[in-house]
């Protein structure tokens, strides 16, 4: 991909106030970049993870310490309107617990103080069709799953070797597969939450002996740590249960585990409240970085066009260090900026003030 007209494009993605187009780009830079160009880039060949890496490996290098933390997790660009694809299609976005339509991406996101930059990313691909049996539709399904794709990207991060111990998901991700992966084939450590529905021993005696229970029907000591076994994992992890406030006032409850036996309480919690920054990441990059304002049809362009938005939203991680400015800040500072212009050209384009001729009157 030609890498200064991506950074054009990113920029465009960034200072834009609305639909992103290559008509749109090319006006406004006074032609000297034609909509011709802009399509082309779009149409390329379509980007992956591995070019990806390339493209960001530089800036990684200059922050990774071993106190990063990698953190997974997936979300869903809902696009409603936009045709059916093999990406943009219908999905289960666990965060609204309902099926949406859109493109549904997978990122690794390496955090590392107050920096985060995705370092691997997966959009997953329905390629194949089959007949629900219950309605007769046809409906898609992927090659492999998200936990497939976990375990694949890890994998990969550890190969390109990014500094980090921790890797931090949710409870769509702690499975004992991707727990053995992370632990045993990686030499890394998880934190991770459990189901309530999970079940646990107490010890390697009772895991021996198949006496498992529910762990929400364990009686955990305030702000205190327990050694459970899980079924199908060989090794023991420290369980923790933390306590937090929905914003309706209701309690809700986290059952915490780590493979790292070395945690304790205030350790544990501490990491996982890390992994908040993925969040933090996925609203950024749909409401700062246009992800969802193109116009895009094909698999190649879609793909690429979420390719630029990532380029964008490192910008602007980029732009947050240099400026001590959040991405809304950010963002807040292009609007007012444009505002301010659009104003003053408008004032110039009166020749007469409504004032001075009576109207107002």
């Amino acid at each position: 991909m030609n890498k200064a007209l991506l950074d054009l494009y990113a920029d465009y993605l960034l200072s834009s106030l609305g639909r992103v187009t290559a008509t749109g780009l090319s006006e406004l830079v006074g032609g000297s970049v034609s909509h011709d160009q802009i399509s082309r880039l779009l149409a390329s060949e379509k980007q992956t993870s591995v070019g990806w890496w390339q493209l960001i490996k530089p800036l990684v290098r200059k922050v990774e310490q071993v106190s990063g933390v990698l953190i997974f997790d997936d979300s869903v660009e809902e696009k409603p309107y936009t045709d059916e694809n093999e990406i943009v299609c219908w999905h289960y976005d666990h965060s609204q617990q309902r099926m949406v339509k859109g493109i549904n991406f997978l990122t690794a996101l390496y955090h590392v103080h107050e920096t985060s930059l995705p370092v691997a990313f997966e959009l997953v691909a329905k390629t194949e069709q089959y007949s629900d049996p219950k309605t007769g539709k046809v409906r898609r399904k992927s090659a492999y799953t998200k936990n497939e794709h976990f375990r694949q990207m890890v994998a990969v991060c550890v190969q390109n070797q990014i500094s980090f111990t921790y890797v931090l998901a949710d409870s769509w991700y702690s499975s004992a597969d991707n727990m053995k992966q992370v632990k045993q084939a990686l030499h890394k450590e998880v934190v991770m939450v459990l189901k309530s529905n999970r079940k646990v021993a107490l010890s390697h005696s009772d895991k021996l002996a198949g006496r498992f229970q529910p762990v929400n029907t364990l009686v955990l000591p305030e702000a205190m740590t327990q050694a459970v076994y899980l079924e199908q994992l060989d090794f023991p992890v420290q369980l923790t249960r933390q306590l937090f406030t929905n914003g309706d006032g209701s309690i809700g409850i986290l059952y915490l585990v780590s493979s790292d036996m070395t945690l304790d309480y205030l350790r544990l919690t501490t990491l996982y409240q890390k992994r908040w920054k993925v969040e933090e990441y996925h609203r950024s990059l749909k409401q700062n970085a246009a992800l969802a304002l193109s116009p895009t049809r094909t698999v190649t362009t879609q793909t690429n066009h979420f390719f630029a938005a990532l380029y964008a939203f490192v910008k602007l991680e980029m732009l947050k260090t240099a400026t001590n400015l959040n991405h809304y800040a950010l963002k807040t500072k292009l609007y007012m900026a444009a505002l301010h212009s659009a104003f003053d050209t408008l004032r110039s384009l009166q020749p007469i003030s409504l004032a001075h001729t009576g109207f107002a009157a």
